[in-house]
Formats: C-alpha cells, structure tokens, sequence
C-alpha cells in the first residue's frame, strides 16, 4: 500500500467568555482571541488541514431563541472566516471555519467556510438538516436549511468534505459526500451528554465504514450558562475507513488533536470493501420521496 499521510488536526473549546450578556461581538472576538494561539500551535506542530468546533466564535446560543444572536451572522466569506485563513496561510494549512452565516436580512445559515493552504478561499457548506429538538436545540429560529448540496473541496492535501452536527444522524448526505470524491469528511458540532451521547462514538465511524473515507468530528467542552442544556462532552475524535477510532481529545478541556491519515487506506479498504461497485440506486426509490 502506497502512503499518502495527511496531518490533521482538531480544535475543540469551551466558551471564552461566561457572561453572556456582553456585547455580541465582545463575547465573538473574546472567542476568536482564544482560538488564535491553538491554531497557531497547530500551524507549528506541522497540522495540514485544520477544523475548528461548530460556529467556533461564540457559545452555542440555540437554547435561547432570543433575535439578538442575530447579530452573531455575517458574511462568508468574511472577516472572520479570512482572519482565520490568513493565520493559516503563514503555515501553509488548509482549514475548515464554522461561523453563523448571513446570507441578507432575515436569512441565515450554520455554514463552514473552506481555505486551501496558500489562503484561497474554496467555497462554503451549509448545515442541511437543522433540528428543533427539547431541550434547548432551536435551531430553526436561527438557520435556514442549507442550500448549495454536498460539495467536496479540493485541497492542497486531500478531497475534504464537511457535514454539520445534526447532519450526522442522516446516511443521505454522507453517501453524497463519497459520492463527490471526499477523502476526508470534518463534522464540527456542538452536542451535549444525554440524548444523543452514545451514537456520537457510532453513527460517525459507520458512515466512514459504509463511504471507505476518513472523518474528523469535533465537539466543543464545557457547560454555558445561563442555558445549562447540558454538558458538551468533547471527546473529539478521527476515525479511518475501517470505522476504527484512531485518536481522541478529552472530555473537559480544551485540546487541539493532531492525527496522521494516511489516505492510502482509502484505496485498500475500498479494494476490498466494494460498496460503490455493489451499490443500487436504481433499488432504492424510497429515499428520493419526500
């Protein structure tokens, strides 16, 4: 099996700033402030492609349903997706940005934005499947069901795709991503223990299993108040096409998680594995009804 390693590298973070009643771009750039040395840290430990957690700028703020967190949303790209890409660029990485998009007046999107290594900005993905669950995940207050499909970014390093949190607990949109060519497959997100806590460590490594592709999934750590919906547990993790989980971050502190993939894998595992060959679309007319 011929080589090909790819370092990666993950950021997961608790919110910077605990009172959260501060001015909206106060508690923002307070986050972003806390980001800067973990990514440079990464740009010096030889990180490649680098994924920040779930709109890594602030707390997750869906619990609240309060309009003022529109003032969160702004362009992408923007100045802070290209504040992050141009700290990425003096390292020569590539990295995946979650912000709060604003696309016009009233409509807005969980987007991540994509920047090769050399600063170029590759195009964005919008969260798809947007929940509206108790407690406290309500999101469709805030975002738009995203448009734009499955893309998969061409990278200095590898074919990268992006699915968003929720978007994890559908098969549809991961097939698609395999179906486009994705090597590796970051999922930022923001999920809490309780509910949907043991299907963080299945549902990810089966869809690496089932599309022959890498994944990365972040969650970010801590508890933020004044919401308290629940504990985000961390335990940021990659896992190989075989679905086994290669490397994992912590529960309760920040960490920037370094893994080596090599994407000679991919090859190997889908010589064996023929999912793609053995697959029938034509059998499956269900999915495609609403």
């Amino acid at each position: 099996m011929q080589r090909n390693i790819v370092r990666c590298g993950l950021i997961q973070c608790s919110n910077a700033l605990s009172d959260v009643t501060r001015p909206v771009p106060e508690i923002q750039e307070a986050m972003v402030e806390k980001h800067i040395p973990m990514i440079e840290d990464a740009g010096k430990k030889g990180v490649q492609i680098l994924c920040l957690q779930e709109i890594f700028n602030g707390p997750y703020f869906c619990p609240s349903q309060d309009p003022r967190w529109y003032e969160a949303a702004e362009a992408v790209p923007g100045p802070t997706t290209n504040r992050v890409a141009s700290i990425c660029k003096q390292y020569s990485m590539a990295c995946v940005v979650p912000v709060y998009e604003r696309e016009m007046s009233g409509v807005y999107y969980n987007t991540a934005a994509v920047y090769d290594a050399d600063g170029t900005y590759l195009g964005k993905y919008r969260k798809q499947h947007i929940p509206q669950v108790n407690p406290g995940f309500w999101e469709k207050f805030f975002f738009k069901p995203g448009t734009g499909g499955y893309p998969v970014f061409q990278t200095k390093y590898a074919k990268v795709g992006v699915y968003i949190c929720y978007d994890r607990h559908f098969p549809e949109g991961a097939r698609c991503l395999g179906l486009n060519g994705a090597e590796i497959v970051f999922n930022p997100s923001a999920t809490v223990a309780g509910l949907s806590q043991y299907l963080w460590k299945i549902e990810q490594p089966a869809h690496a299993v089932a599309n022959g592709y890498f994944m990365g999934c972040i969650n970010r750590v801590g508890t933020e108040a004044p919401w308290n919906i629940g504990h985000f547990y961390g335990t940021s993790y990659f896992v190989n096409p075989r679905g086994e989980i290669i490397s994992q971050a912590s529960e309760d502190r920040d960490e920037l998680l370094i893994s080596d993939l090599d994407l000679g894998m991919i090859e190997q595992v889908r010589s064996v594995w023929q999912f793609y060959r053995d697959r029938r679309p034509e059998a499956y007319p269900e999915i495609s009804r609403p």
